[in-house]
């Protein structure tokens, strides 16, 4: 009998074998689009046949990538996956070796020559946008040795993330801490958010000992492989010309420097209401000394409620409805058709994503354990999925991926849409108290974290870019006075929080994090929009969700009525924070 509560990854490979034979025939591919070097695009009928090479290697490698990917993130202990993994790796690396001689030959050309090649082949005006992009990184694109020199240093690079996860999931001793009730928890990443939520302040605060202790023990190996990824993205950007790491990452996405610049500047100015919410919170739950272990407890006795799987299925439908039939047949659909891996294993993955590949149906890989933040987390999760699903059925394999900059407002819209139907829907004045904290708690963790967590990113490649080196003391010492600014006087930061940037994974995709803060904000935008006009919006969001990658993100985002060019959705979201936080007070006053 198939378990309905673990993903259906073999429908993608039934066998390795499968999988293998896949890999050859991508990389026979390959081998034909490089025996083409030197007529890429010598006519417009070579041009054509060149991108059709291309995107048949793209589509397999992409898919094999992703079921190598999760096959391993399920149980991280098989050698037999991580085997299959690591072959994921080494033969993209070769095949990205084999082909960096393309962007060079093709930099030869210009976006004048695609346009007469356009009207030769008319199939080609479909890669229009992408060429457009192409010529707009020129001045970026190496000769073809530095192309395949680059290729193999980030196959290197990219080896800190995994260094970084196997000594956190499989070579870490995470210690057992005891409740009031004499049951142990082990004080791991699988557990953090339940654990965080214990009612008694002794145990949280031994949890945290616990957990952060544990990366502590380790602290200097995991400042050697962050400082060796911070190297790596700096030595990259220096050697494709651009400004800084920073600059690199943000241009990828045509995002304008400023828009991170105003984002770190508009939250650090308006910090004032996060210290009254700490505050806040420190008089509410009675405690003369507030740590960060004490930031998740609910503040309403109620709310230790737990919910079954079953349950969290049937609320994420019901709150999505507002966005149409379809989308919530396309709910029950990963539901019925097992694309999500459910609860927490020895040797799985921690945390939360989805994953996906063209017309592969999509993955979430989850940890449910039963708190509301796992009812959320799916909801989260599943709006990266339908994100995923709706592009995959709208656009061609070109402009199928969106960026991580769109990606996080179909999330957190999921998130806000599951807030207001639980409000509308609470019996009691506690349980509108507490979906009011969750809605600060999200912000805080989402929009506020986040944003500090980007703080702590450009100081730290802004250190390395200008030649000072990265030792515990100075990560520990930013990320402790982060902290202190952000949080304000009320929350103390010790020895533990100051070095909890450790464990955060994301620091190894340079730049990532910011995203989550401005995709929050412009879902706050959306959803707006949404509560208060109803289907216009609605149809305006649906038609983002279609788009892919097939403009800019600023631009895509004006589709659904968000200009994230301005300060506006990131002032806004703290009013947001700031009116939830007066209407909680009032609520328990």
């Amino acid at each position: 009998m198939e378990d309905m509560t673990r993903w259906s990854l073999r429908d993608m490979f039934p066998t390795d074998e499968d999988w293998n034979q896949e890999m050859q025939q991508a990389m026979q591919a390959a081998k034909k689009l490089a025996a083409r070097k030197g007529h890429l695009a010598e006519n417009a009928a070579a041009l054509r046949e060149t991108a059709a090479y291309y995107l048949e290697v793209e589509e397999k490698l992409y898919r094999l990538i992703v079921f190598a990917n999760s096959n391993f993130d399920q149980n991280m202990a098989d050698p037999e996956a991580k085997k299959l993994y690591e072959t994921a790796q080494n033969q993209s690396t070769a095949i990205g070796e084999m082909l960096s001689f393309m962007a060079p030959e093709l930099m030869q050309y210009s976006m004048e020559d695609f346009a007469r090649y356009c009207e030769e082949e008319p199939q080609l005006k479909e890669f229009t946008h992408f060429a457009k992009d192409f010529f707009a990184r020129k001045e970026h694109i190496l000769s073809d040795e530095m192309e395949t020199l680059l290729v193999r240093m980030n196959d290197m690079g990219e080896s800190f993330s995994k260094v970084f996860e196997d000594l956190t999931v499989n070579d870490m001793e995470f210690p057992m801490i005891q409740t009031l009730e004499g049951e142990e928890i082990r004080a791991n990443e699988a557990n953090y958010a339940m654990a965080l939520e214990n009612p008694d302040p002794t145990f949280r605060r031994d949890y945290y000992k616990g957990l952060l202790g544990t990366y502590q023990k380790h602290i200097n190996t995991l400042t050697s492989i962050h400082y060796g990824s911070v190297k790596n993205d700096c030595f990259t950007a220096k050697s494709r010309r651009y400004a800084s790491a920073r600059a690199a990452a943000l241009f990828a996405n045509h995002i304008p420097e400023t828009v991170y610049d105003n984002l770190l500047e508009t939250v650090r100015a308006n910090v004032e209401p996060l210290h009254e919410y700490v505050a806040f919170r420190k008089e509410r739950l009675g405690l003369d000394t507030l740590y960060f272990s004490d930031l998740f407890v609910p503040l309403v006795k109620e709310s230790a409620k737990k919910y079954t799987y079953e349950q969290a299925q049937q609320m994420v439908l019901e709150a999505t409805a507002v966005l149409g039939e379809d989308y919530t047949r396309l709910i029950q659909k990963a539901f019925d058709e097992r694309w999500i891996d459910v609860y927490p294993r020895d040797a799985k993955r921690t945390g939360a994503y989805s994953t996906g590949a063209y017309k592969c149906k999509p993955y979430v890989l989850l940890n449910f354990t039963g708190t509301l933040d796992d009812v959320f987390t799916l909801a989260h999760e599943l709006g990266h999925s339908l994100h995923t699903w709706f592009s995959n059925e709208n656009q061609p394999l070109i402009y199928s991926g969106y960026s991580i900059f769109c990606a996080e407002v179909a999330s957190t819209l999921n998130e806000q849409l599951l807030s207001r139907w639980l409000f509308e829907h609470s019996t009691s004045r506690e349980e509108k108290a507490l979906l009011l904290c969750k809605r600060l708690d999200d912000i805080r963790s989402t929009f506020y974290r986040q944003t500090m967590f980007a703080d702590f990113e450009h100081q730290t490649h802004k250190l390395v870019e200008s030649g000072e080196p990265l030792v515990p003391g100075t990560l520990c010492g930013i990320h402790r006075k982060l902290n202190e600014d952000y949080y304000g006087p009320e929350l103390v930061v010790d020895e533990y929080l100051s070095c909890e940037w450790a464990r955060i994974p994301h620091f190894y995709s340079a730049f990532y994090v910011y995203q989550y803060a401005t995709g929050i904000a412009a879902s706050t935008a959306i959803a707006q929009r949404i509560f208060t006009e109803g289907a216009p919006a609605v149809a305006d969001y649906r038609k983002f969700l279609t788009t892919g990658g097939s403009d800019h993100p600023i631009e895509l985002l004006r589709i659904a009525g968000v200009d994230m060019a301005s300060p506006k959705p990131v002032l806004d979201t703290i009013e947001t924070f700031r009116s939830t936080l007066q209407e909680l007070k009032a609520l328990l006053a």
